[in-house]
């Protein structure tokens, strides 16, 4: 005999147990307990995401020139002015407007995503008489400025491999690079680290420049040779604010720096709780229930699932197994009994043709409640033939 689950089975201090479906918030609660842990769980994540942001301290983008974080540069920096080179840092248009800029002048361009067409134009006639770098331009910039452009690459080690004579002996090593479909220093796959560009220099690997990665392979010498060219250095990083009105904004501007580690907690907690949610549970384990449940309310309980789940054909099949299961018994047959035999001693008791007792006992699938209905008068009328025959 089945058992009820817990929501249908109730205990009345003065009838004795009744079912029904849970009521109140607690049963809300106990239903919807994974999900309440998982936003519990963002909201705790989010939270300490929020706290743990510095407050009061300068947020410093990859690659800035005064950034100590371990993507900043101002290791570099330091090395550059120890050298006598003059590192002036620009952080706007119109302050680049302002710069001191002539021909012993080198401008490196950080931050190349927050070009739009009107500040690199303006940048291209500003620093036409200086050395001009562009640090790894994102696809639309390039394409702006007319660079070839190349997919990134994640290599080991890449050689200079070039005539000039700055990076003979030469090699560089970070996580990530970029080649351009232009020059020949620095080959990798089908392009170049380094690529001259209609009057400018492109460069691929940023990260070379970097506070962790400065020291791997030649890093710094090549980092110093390629920015300790001139007595000067304008290191230029392009505003968002600079932009004119009709120029779009990257959406990562627009987001709160606690945004990203926010999201990916919220990530492994969807994984987690998917985890968690589709393991398998084994088999089912059978305890004695703490009160006593009379066997018609297990038969009304579970006719109630099988009316609100609309399973007719599974109603139907319980009924038909539970009524060759009591025929058997009746007439005395073995526990190990075929159907066939059971219709055959049903036959034999009852007299009532093989066709009819064969399609009472394992007809075709059920379509309506009324034929419901009519099955099981049917069966019962049957058992009652069979008890008095």
């Amino acid at each position: 005999m089945s058992i009820p689950t817990d929501d249908e089975v109730s205990t009345d201090p003065v009838t004795g147990p009744t079912t029904g479906p849970a009521t109140g918030s607690a049963g809300w609660f106990r239903r919807h307990r994974p999900l309440l842990a998982v936003a519990l769980a963002f909201v705790v994540a989010v939270t300490l995401a929020y706290l743990a942001t510095p407050k009061g301290q300068e947020s410093y983008a990859p690659y800035d020139p005064e950034s100590p974080d371990p993507d900043g540069t101002r290791a570099l920096v330091r090395v550059l002015e120890e050298h006598g080179v003059e590192v002036d840092v620009v952080r706007s248009a119109e302050r680049l407007e302002s710069a001191e800029i002539g021909q012993d002048t080198t401008v490196l361009v950080t931050g190349t995503d927050a070009l739009g067409e009107d500040t690199a134009s303006r940048l291209r006639e500003r620093t036409d008489d200086a050395d001009l770098i562009l640090s790894d331009p994102p696809p639309y910039v390039s394409a702006m400025l007319d660079i070839p452009y190349a997919l990134s690459q994640t290599p080991e080690t890449i050689e200079a491999d070039c005539d000039d004579p700055r990076w003979e002996g030469l090699s560089i090593q970070a996580d990530a690079v970029t080649a351009y479909d232009a020059g020949s220093c620095f080959p990798h796959e089908t392009g170049a680290v380094l690529a001259p560009a209609d009057g400018l220099t492109v460069w691929g690997a940023p990260q070379v420049l970097t506070n962790d990665q400065i020291l791997r392979a030649d890093n710094a010498a090549v980092a110093l040779r390629l920015l300790g060219g001139s007595d000067r250095l304008v290191w230029y990083i392009p505003s968002f604010d600079d932009l004119a009105p009709d120029e779009t904004h990257s959406a990562g501007s627009l987001l709160p720096p606690w945004i990203k580690p926010a999201l990916w907690i919220l990530l492994l907690a969807v994984v987690a709780f998917a985890l968690a949610r589709g393991r398998r549970l084994g088999p089912l384990a059978v305890e004695p229930l703490p009160v006593h449940v009379r066997a018609a309310e297990t038969t009304r309980s579970l006719g109630r699932l099988y009316r609100r789940s609309g399973d007719r054909t599974h109603a139907a099949t319980t009924l038909r197994h539970a009524a060759r299961a009591r025929l058997a018994r009746r007439l005395r047959l073995d526990r190990d009994a075929t159907t066939e035999a059971v219709v055959r001693a049903v036959v034999h008791r009852t007299g009532r043709p093989d066709l009819e007792v064969s399609a009472l006992l394992t007809g075709s699938p059920i379509e309506n409640d009324q034929d419901l209905i009519t099955l099981a008068n049917a069966l019962a009328a049957l058992e009652e033939e069979v008890r008095h025959p």
